[in-house]
Formats: C-alpha cells, structure tokens, sequence
C-alpha cells in the first residue's frame, strides 16, 4: 500500500498494513519511494503520513479510545 508523506509529498510504500491500521502503533515501517532505486525501510510517524489523494488517515487508525472522546 501507499501513502504519501506529508511534509514531503514523497510515496511511501508501507510494508505492513496491518501495522498501519493500528491504532497501537504510532510508527509504521515503509520505504521511499524517491528516485530510481527503492530505498531501505525506515520508520513514519504515522501522524505525518496522508493517502495518496490528500485525505488524512482515519482517526481509528492513531488512537485506540477514539470513540470514548
């Protein structure tokens, strides 16, 4: 899956999605996809990623008590 970095605009692929998507972890890794050669895997903030089309990622995926605020 991709993602778009915010700062950046740069494509990120995510290797787990599953890592992505939950709202225990505030860090997914992925690599950058800037370039001609796909880069080593590092760490995002999931907080600073976006999809592809500009649309920030749901609120269920950054925080686990989302629904008791």
């Amino acid at each position: 899956m991709f993602m778009k970095e915010s700062a950046s605009d740069d494509l990120i692929k995510i290797d787990d999605v599953k890592q992505l998507s939950s709202p225990q972890e505030s860090c997914v890794k992925g690599r950058r996809q800037a370039g001609e050669e796909e880069q080593d895997p590092r760490s995002f903030e999931k907080t600073e990623l976006k999809f592809p089309s500009g649309e920030p990622l749901p609120q269920c995926w950054l925080d686990a008590d989302y629904e008791l605020k």
